[in-house]
This record gives structure tokens, sequence and C-alpha cells, in this order.
């Protein structure tokens, strides 16, 4: 589950002095019963988030539909009873982590499965492109994805912008020599930098915005120079739920989208007060 701390941060952010409609509506010792429903069908994910900050208010919670459960338009996913004002306060933070999570989830889940249906051992993973970083990679992996990196911190990545400044195989030597624990992976968007990166010892080799075709050829090569069972070859750049299964038909072990978590649809949900308790 993304720490409650974390989370607790939107709340602050939604609430800094109190919510003033409810403080000056509602009166203070009033509780009330609500439930949470799905207003569409997908994979449901926030649901720990979105329990852990109403109990942190005191508001006691059923869970009806777990993360990573199918739901349908109308399904009750957490019913809830407890004081009105925080009901009222933690609303649209719960239904804004799980709305943003459960589309994640879906797409992901969509995804997952299309490729699977055409080369079972690839897994689709998503990138750094979001500033939401822990719920979106939680989100991922509640539909059944890789979360790539979590943050710089995590694994060595050599990009274009580092080799604009250091070349390919110094780049690789420099960051074996760092750590003897961290993977090392390398962009490269030629197949002769593909082969570079294979024979400096690159754990990785992510091929960018290459087409198919090109991605065929570099897989070939790497065959013939028996190395393609040295590395790990990663996909990215240009895929999308369209053409994903054309690159999953390759020879290949990862596919990475930012499409997963900077363009995907938020899954509706809503809150509904049900009477008073």
């Amino acid at each position: 589950m993304v720490p409650l701390n974390y989370l607790l941060q939107f709340i602050e952010e939604d609430a800094p002095f109190g919510d003033v409609t409810s403080e000056a509506v509602i009166p203070e010792e009033l509780n009330a019963k609500a439930v949470i429903l799905a207003k569409g069908e997908g994979i449901i994910a926030g649901v720990e988030e979105a329990k852990a900050l109403f109990e942190h208010f005191g508001v006691k919670v059923d869970v009806k539909k777990r993360d990573g459960e199918e739901v349908r338009k109308g399904d009750t996913i957490l019913e809830l009873e407890g004081n009105a004002r925080a009901i009222l306060l933690v609303e649209r933070t719960a239904l804004n982590v799980m709305g943003r999570m459960s589309g994640i989830a879906t797409e992901v889940r969509k995804l997952v499965e299309k490729v699977k249906a055409v080369n079972p051992k690839i897994r689709v993973a998503g990138t750094r492109k979001t500033l939401l970083r822990l719920i979106d990679k939680r989100a991922i992996l509640i539909g059944g994805g890789e979360p790539h990196r979590f943050s710089l911190s995590d694994a060595v990545l050599i990009k274009d912008n580092h080799l604009a400044l250091v070349p390919l195989e110094e780049a690789i030597r420099r960051a074996k020599a760092f750590s003897a624990y961290k993977v090392v992976e390398v962009e490269v968007e030629t197949l002769e930098d593909a082969l570079k990166a294979a024979k400096a010892g690159a754990d990785v080799v992510m091929l960018d915005n290459m087409k198919p075709e090109e991605i065929a050829e570099v897989l070939e090569a790497l065959k013939r120079e028996g190395l393609r069972e040295r590395v790990k070859i990663e996909v990215s750049g240009g895929i999308t739920p369209e053409n994903i299964a054309e690159y999953a038909g390759l020879d290949i072990d990862v596919i990475s989208l930012g499409y997963l978590t900077h363009s995907v649809k938020n899954f509706d949900v809503s809150l509904e007060i049900i009477g008073k308790a």
C-alpha cells in the first residue's frame, strides 16, 4: 500500500484550514452511512489507500471489492459509516486516488492480456513519466504490469543525454565499476549501438523508437554474435495500444510505455451518502 503519510499530504492540500462547508452546515456530532460505487467497468485499484484514509479519520470501512478485482457499473466498492464531516473531508481525495489508480490498472490489464496472448514471456512496464510516483507505480502492479524504476536511485539507465557527454562503452564501464548491485541498462537507437552495449556488458538494452522490423534486425544481429542470451531486450517509444501486439510478436523481454501514466483516462467512482447513522 502507498504510505499513509504520503496520502495525507493530499488531504492537507485539499483542506489546509479545514472543510469550511461541512463545518458550517453539518453538525459536528452527526454520523452518516455512505457507499463508494463504480460508475463503469474495469479493474478497481486504490481500495487499500482509500480505506486507510477513511480509517485514519475514524470512519468504519467495509471493503466489498478488493484491489485488482473486476467491477461493473453500480458495484459497491466500499461501505462507510462514521462522522459525516470526516467522510466528506476524505471524499474527494479518496475518489481521486481510486479513480486514477483504477484507470491505470484497467489499461495495464488490457495491454498485459493483449501482449500475453501473443507472447506470454513479455512483461509490460511503466516509466518515470509521472509525478504521482507511488500511486501510479502501485496501480501498474495491481494491473499486472512491471513498475520499472521507482526512482533515479534504483538502477542505472544510461540515456541519450548521458551518451552526449560520455562514449557508450566508457559509460557502461563506469557504471559497472560504480556498483556490483545495480542493473545497468542502456538506451540505444541503432543496431550498431545495441551491439556495442551488449558487448560492453550492459544487463539490459533498451531499443528506443525503433520500428518492429528494425528491432527484428537487432535481435538477429545479437543472435549471430552470440549476445542475445547475455542481455534483456526492452523496447520503448512510439508504442500504443493499437500497435503493441505487433511488438509482442518479437523475441523481446519487456515493453515499456509512458502512456500508462501520462495518457490514461481516470476511472469514474462516486461516493453517495445513503443516510444518517
